[in-house]
């Protein structure tokens, strides 16, 4: 070993901005003991947001079955500080639909119970009536550490040779250009219309099609970040009717992440589910409890639903057996992550004072959430030629910078504002953007105080950057 040793060369080309170089920076700032506020990351907790009280209430007392009884006996004794009696029955159904708790392996694809769970969420999130062909599908779920590992299950499933393609719009969210490269395949770029709000036309979509066929490459699927990241719009329903058109005429799979459907403030969205229907086109949606109002990236809790799933060339499998094989290689998901997705898509029995206190605590993150990045675009208007298209959501806002200084990038222009500001961003290039523009990504997390101490620095610095 003392001469080195080869590694696969995919890993070693393997690029993921959002903690690269610029955040590994911030980590030697923060150990001198200087100021750094992590906005690389859409990553709420870690900045002071609150977890929902609910969630953690059920959490904890999954994690310690026993207090289910200390809890009921407390309330029988009438001592104030016991937890509610909703919460206790929550905990102790979902321990009995558990049957095993929270320490042991589940099924390969995760608790059924919490399954069918997600797929009562799903329907009623998109109106559809039980029973209906359209309707989920338990046995279509995977519960995932996170949204991320179903989105590697399909890249890794779907890319077989180099001239596999996948089709992901630009800038990206760098998990999918990361995975791509690690599974060998090849990553073709699709650009919305910043200008239009980051909206899509057939021309965005269809011309690098073209383009990859006329090189040899056979584009599998497509991916859509809706609300994006990094770019934080929603997507009108004009832009998801013509993401249906192509992946129909092209034979295409869609990838639809939709992690951020709770980051809308106020403005519609509906699912890709809901727009595809009973059209045999292969879907794989994904949803998390990392984002929302919920914030518990730590946990690590995800689902992937799969609709019209292909059959598998020369076997009698179909799409999904190949991700519960994929699944059963790392047993299961861990288990708090996936009792976790079950409160999201449940909650607190309405009417509750639990249910009460849970619509409060939503609504301010959510508020806080939009009144912040309009705070922050504000700012964005005393900044020299400094633009931000598009509709808010997510957790993002994807400024561009104009012209920068001769010799100047983005990443040199992100590096100097952490150096000088503390706040540590996505540089543009990082996510992919369009040639000859600038950008960056900077996550709308940080409290209210710290942006209005920290936002007349930036505006000063940008200003003056040369």
């Amino acid at each position: 070993m003392s001469q080195g040793i080869k590694v696969n060369s995919r890993v070693l080309e393997m690029e993921y901005a959002v903690r690269g170089p610029i955040p590994h920076r911030a980590v030697e700032m923060a150990a001198q003991g200087r100021r750094i506020i992590p906005c690389n990351i859409g990553n709420p907790q870690a900045l002071g947001q609150q977890p929902i009280s609910f969630y953690r209430q059920v959490l904890s007392l999954l994690e310690d079955p026993g207090a289910i009884t200390r809890e009921r006996k407390f309330r029988g004794d009438g001592i104030a500080d016991a937890l509610p009696e909703d919460v206790i029955d929550i905990a102790a159904a979902m321990l009995d639909g558990s049957r095993t708790g929270s320490g042991a392996y589940t099924e390969s694809a995760g608790f059924k119970f919490i399954r069918e769970a997600v797929a009562g969420f799903i329907d009623s999130r998109d109106g559809i009536a039980s029973g209906r062909p359209t309707a989920s599908d338990p046995d279509s779920i995977l519960l995932t550490d996170g949204a991320s590992g179903g989105a590697v299950y399909v890249l890794e499933a779907l890319i077989s040779c180099p001239q596999d393609g996948i089709l992901v719009p630009i800038p990206q969210y760098p998990l999918y250009s990361a995975t791509i490269t690690r599974c060998g395949g090849v990553l073709v770029g699709y650009h919305p219309d910043e200008e239009a709000g980051w909206a899509l036309g057939r021309e965005n979509l269809e011309q690098p099609l073209k383009a990859a066929a006329a090189d040899g490459v056979e584009v599998k699927a497509i991916v859509v970040i809706n609300p994006g990241n990094p770019t934080g719009a929603l997507l009108d329903r004009q832009s998801m009717h013509e993401v249906v058109d192509v992946a129909r005429e092209w034979g295409l799979a869609i990838i639809a992440d939709e992690v951020y459907q709770e980051n809308t403030y106020g403005q519609e969205w509906c699912s890709f589910a809901s727009i595809i229907g009973d059209e045999p086109i292969p879907l794989f949606s994904l949803h998390s409890v990392s984002k929302g109002f919920y914030g518990e990236c730590g946990h690590r809790g995800g689902y992937m639903e799969v609709r019209h799933a292909p059959s598998v060339v020369g076997t009698n499998l179909d799409l999904r057996d190949i991700f519960v094989k994929q699944a059963s290689v790392n047993l299961c998901p861990n288990t708090m992550g996936q009792f976790l997705v079950h409160l999201m898509v449940t909650g607190p029995r309405e009417g509750s004072e639990t249910h009460r206190v849970f619509l409060e605590q939503k609504a301010r993150v959510l508020d806080d959430l939009q009144a912040k990045a309009s705070m922050i675009r504000g700012y964005f208007d005393q900044m020299d030629g400094v633009e931000c298209f598009g509709r808010t959501g997510a957790m993002y806002l994807f400024p561009r910078l104009g012209r920068l200084p001769e010799g100047k990038t983005d990443f040199d222009y992100c590096m100097a504002l952490l150096e000088q500001t503390g706040l540590v961003t996505v540089n543009g290039a990082g996510l992919g953007q369009a040639p000859g523009t600038h950008h960056l990504r900077i996550a709308f997390l940080p409290p209210f105080e710290l942006i209005e101490e920290v936002m007349p620095e930036w505006v000063r610095f940008h200003n003056g950057f040369g």
